[in-house]
């Protein structure tokens, strides 16, 4: 039973970090229309960034601030060198993100080599929870990305920010004819989201071996989560990566990891089979 709940824990934490990937998949989307196939590298940045900072001396917490701030300045430099000349054709951004990707795992590649590195956890100890110890950083994690998408989640549905977003999501022209700047909120959307990317690798960077492709195992389940979950509203992707990640992590509990991944990929099929446009997409008025 112990070992149960612990695993569970694990699996909390897992979903969380999966949320803050979809989220950030969710919102470059829906303002952008772009399918980001770099995202998965910006989860990795975020990671070596917290190597790179922690390795220059600064301490890990704050380096788990500045790293995902690198990374959403990197995504702002992309959006404007790359992705804003490819606005109204999907085909074309799935290609320049692919592109992109590409390039930034052999930047690192390049740097780092294509070994694996380790960022040591911070020292908090241990917290006894269900009879057994269980790691205070886990918890951190947790608490942080609850924070953070209850931040995002206010953001965009109290404030102004957010207001000019929904309009420009519901219908851009019209947006712009009302005075909205569309191109800086593009910018801002891109940055946004590369950021909540790094900072979900940030996070587990203590947690996981951090190497080139660290960022590609949560790209997949991040797209299912939106696909699950559907567009339209946060809670959509927000709902579907807490199934997505809460399957996968229970999965693994009874059986093993490859099974996880085959049920998920199933259940993923069957879901998106039935119910095209996701179990909570939200439903267009009929004429």
């Amino acid at each position: 039973m112990e070992r149960l709940a612990i695993s569970l824990l694990d699996g909390a934490n897992a979903v969380l970090v999966l949320m803050l990937v979809s989220l950030g998949l969710a919102i470059i989307f829906g303002l952008m229309k772009v399918i980001n196939m770099a995202h998965g590298e910006f989860i990795m940045l975020g990671a070596y960034g917290v190597l790179a900072l922690t390795d220059a001396g600064l301490s890990f917490w704050l380096a788990l601030i500045l790293a995902p701030l690198l990374v959403a300045a990197i995504g702002l430099i992309a959006e404007e060198l790359v992705i804003r000349r490819t606005y109204t054709r999907l085909l074309d951004t799935i290609l320049a993100t692919w592109g992109l990707s590409l390039v930034l795992r052999q930047a690192i590649i390049l740097l780092y080599g294509p070994g694996s590195h380790a960022v040591a956890a911070p020292d908090l100890g241990t917290v006894a929870l269900f009879g057994s110890p269980y790691p205070a950083y886990r918890l951190v994690v947790m608490a942080l990305s609850l924070a953070i998408i209850a931040g995002t989640v206010a953001l965009f549905f109290r404030s102004r920010f957010g207001l000019a977003a929904r309009a420009v999501i519901a219908n851009r022209d019209m947006a712009a004819c009302l005075g909205i700047d569309t191109r800086r909120l593009d910018r801002i959307t891109f940055a946004f989201g590369a950021g909540l990317a790094g900072l979900a690798g940030a996070v587990m960077a203590p947690l996981i071996s951090i190497d080139p492709a660290a960022g590609l195992g949560w790209l997949v389940p991040g797209f299912l989560a939106i696909l699950v979950g559907g567009l339209g509203s946060l809670g959509g992707p927000l709902a579907g990566a807490a199934g997505i990640g809460g399957l996968d992590s229970f999965t693994s509990t009874l059986w093993s990891p490859i099974a996880a991944q085959l049920v998920v990929f199933v259940v993923a099929i069957l879901i998106i089979r039935l119910r095209p446009d996701g179990l909570f997409a939200r439903r267009r008025r009929e004429a």
